[in-house]
C-alpha cells in the first residue's frame, strides 16, 4: 500500500516506531507500516545493525570466536528516523521500546523526544523483551487503524502492558552472564545439577527466574505449563513461539502448545533477533502470551 493511502486511512496521522529488541516479524511491521530502529551489535573489527546487515545465524556461528557487545541505537539514527516520519506526513509518533531494565534505548529516546520539535511524541517502556514487548506495539497498530486518538492510544497501550508475558528456556547462562544481562537470574545455577532456568521479565522489566527445572526436556514442558497458566487469566489471547537456533525443539512443541490453548486468536512464530541471540546464545525456546480479553 502506498504511503498516501496509509495516511488517508490513518485519520489521526500517528506513526508507530519500534526498536529491534521487541522482535516484531518483518511481515507484521510492513503490514502496519511500522518504522523500526535497530540495536547495534559490535565486534572488534566492525559494527552491525541488528537484523539489517547481520543475521542471527551469523551471530551464532561466530560466538565460539568472539562474543560481541550490543548497544542502543545512535542519537543520529533516531533523529534521522524522526525526520523521515515527519517528512512522510505524520504529526504524532508512538514509540515502543524494549525494557528500560535491560537497555538504555527507552531513556535515550525519551530524552530526544522531549527536545524534538515538529512531532508530538510518546514513548512506551514495555518493561519486557522480544515479542513480550512486541505484542504491545502490534496492538497499538490495530488501535491506530481503528482511528483511536493519540492520548487514549498512549494510555491504553501503557495500561495493557501487564497483559503480555514471555517465558524462555536457555541452554546455558554463560551469555547472559558475559553480556551483563543476568539480572535477578542466579548465575550460580549448577551445570553439575543440570538445572535449566525458565526466565521472564518482572514488573520492573528485569530478568528473573520463574522456575528451575532439572533437564532440558522437563524445562521445556514446565515453560509450556507456565504459558498456559498465564493465558488462562483471559478468555482469548495471542501466542508466539520463538527460538534462538533451536528451530527443531520449537517445532516439536508447537502442536501440543496450540492444543493446550483453545482460546488462541493470533499465532506468531520465528527466530529472535541477532542482538537478543548475543545475550542468550544458541538453544533458546520462548513462548510469548498476550491476553486480549
Amino acid at each position: 500500500m502506498e504511503l498516501r493511502e496509509v495516511l488517508k486511512m490513518n485519520s489521526q496521522k500517528i506513526a508507530l516506531l519500534v526498536d529491534s529488541g521487541i522482535d516484531i516479524p518483518k511481515h507484521i511491521r510492513e503490514q502496519y507500516n511500522m518504522y523500526s530502529i535497530p540495536l547495534k551489535i559490535i565486534y572488534k573489527e566492525r559494527e552491525y545493525s541488528d537484523g539489517v546487515d547481520i543475521t542471527a545465524e551469523e551471530v551464532y556461528s561466530k560466538l565460539s570466536e568472539e562474543i560481541p557487545k550490543t548497544s542502543l541505537p545512535s542519537t543520529g539514527e533516531i533523529l534521522e528516523k524522526l525526520a523521515k516520519i515527519k517528512e512522510d506526513g505524520y504529526e504524532k509518533v508512538l514509540i515502543v521500546t524494549l525494557s528500560s531494565g535491560l537497555s538504555g534505548t527507552f531513556n535515550l529516546i525519551s530524552m530526544i523526544a522531549k527536545e524534538y520539535e515538529g512531532l508530538k511524541i510518546a514513548v512506551i517502556d514495555t518493561r519486557n523483551i522480544s515479542i513480550g514487548g512486541g505484542f504491545n506495539a502490534i496492538q497499538a497498530a490495530k488501535y491506530i487503524e481503528q482511528g483511536m486518538g493519540f492520548d487514549e492510544l498512549k494510555e491504553r497501550v501503557e495500561k495493557e502492558i501487564i497483559n503480555s508475558k514471555i517465558f524462555f528456556c536457555i541452554d546455558t547462562l554463560e551469555y547472559l552472564q558475559k553480556g551483563g544481562r543476568i539480572g535477578l537470574v542466579a548465575s550460580t545455577l549448577g551445570t553439575v545439577l543440570n538445572l535449566k532456568p525458565i526466565i521472564s521479565c518482572n514488573e520492573e522489566g528485569v530478568y528473573y527466574n520463574v522456575a528451575k527445572v532439572r533437564g532440558r526436556k522437563k524445562s521445556l514442558e514446565k515453560m509450556k505449563e507456565l504459558a498456559v497458566e498465564f493465558a488462562s487469566k483471559g478468555k482469548h489471547y495471542n501466542i508466539a513461539l520463538l527460538h534462538g537456533y533451536a528451530k527443531e525443539e520449537a517445532e516439536n512443541m508447537k502442536a501440543d502448545l496450540i492444543k493446550a490453548l483453545p482460546g488462541m486468536k493470533d499465532f506468531i512464530e520465528g527466530q529472535i533477533s541477532p542482538a537478543l541471540g548475543v545475550h542468550t546464545g544458541p538453544g533458546l525456546v520462548g513462548i510469548g502470551i498476550q491476553i486480549v480479553d
